[in-house]
């Protein structure tokens, strides 16, 4: 008599693909992976870096860092991209429509993705961990789009 395997769940199976995505990470503060999904198939990831031609972080150092910037704040003073942006880049670059998409996210999307996947039109927005912004729940939760935490 054989054992049965245990399958993961769909939710399950796009947040750990999400996980290995984040491995590509260069950040050195976060690795973030992104991945959003439509009919359950995958569109597209995304890995929060620097853009193209850009030195890594890793290699240059972390601005955020020298200058004390806490989790959270002052977006602007980064070199990178984060997970959510790269995944809706590579969409357009592949001429790929993300509108509807679930999103696959190890941490909760910080404001400025969310407005993002706001105008997507994304369905929904699972996630791993927190994130310190809370402006993304109030955007979220105005705009209708669900968000929940998931292990």
């Amino acid at each position: 008599m054989s054992k049965k395997a245990s399958r993961p769940s769909w939710d399950e199976y796009f947040m750990n693909i999400a996980a290995l995505v984040s491995g590509r990470s260069t950040c050195i503060r976060r690795h973030v992976g992104a991945v959003l999904v439509r009919d359950k198939r995958i569109i597209t990831t995304g890995y929060n870096g620097v853009p193209a031609k850009i030195k890594h972080c890793l290699d240059v150092g972390c601005l955020r860092d020298e200058q004390g910037v806490p989790s959270g704040e002052r977006h602007e003073l980064c070199r990178g991209l984060h997970a959510e942006q790269n995944a809706i880049i590579q969409a357009a670059i592949s001429g790929v429509s993300v509108e509807g998409a679930t999103v696959y996210c190890t941490n909760m999307p910080c404001s400025i993705c969310s407005k993002m996947l706001i105008n997507i039109g994304a369905s929904a927005i699972l996630y791993k961990e927190g994130y310190s912004d809370p402006l993304s729940s109030d955007l979220l939760t105005e705009a209708g789009i669900p968000f929940q935490q998931i292990d």
